[in-house]
């Protein structure tokens, strides 16, 4: 005669396998989510921050090295370690962007890492792409600075 097998108790640990199973892709693509919202955050300000600065400078050297500095630091805000690049642009004389009436643009690149990726993939981690502009007007009734 065969024996019945006792299945109480299989229930729970079927219950604990399957939440593991849904729960810990969920956790990553929240961690991810997070990740790259941060870094948003972080894009938006710093471009905001670096068409600010340009356009206060007295001179358009200075202003390059405050835009880069309030990019560093808006990142720095954020806790990001990435300093990302910065590109300034003004219209309509690419040469003279502090004269009445231009407009500075300033975009920032970034990339951000997905998270609790090893180290042993390098420089070959999968990363997510971080844009942003903002358009800093030079007011038509300011002094022309260098």
């Amino acid at each position: 005669m065969r024996r019945r097998r006792d299945e109480s108790g299989t229930a729970i640990v079927e219950f604990v396998w399957l939440a593991i199973l849904l729960i810990v892709p969920l956790l990553y693509i929240v961690l991810a989510a997070f990740d790259t919202q941060r870094a948003a955050y972080a894009a938006s300000a710093a471009a905001r921050s670096a068409g600010r600065a340009f356009v206060t400078a007295p001179d358009q050297a200075t202003g390059y090295q405050r835009a880069r500095e309030a990019v560093r630091l808006a990142y720095r805000d954020q806790r990001l370690e990435t300093v990302p690049e910065v590109r300034i642009t003004c219209r309509p004389d690419p040469r003279h962007c502090l004269t009445p009436g231009s407009v500075v643009r300033a975009e920032v690149h970034s990339a951000v890492s997905l998270p609790l990726m090893p180290a042993a993939l390098g420089s070959n981690t999968p990363t997510i792409r971080v844009d942003s502009e903002h358009e800093a007007p030079y007011g038509t009734f300011r002094e022309a600075r260098p």
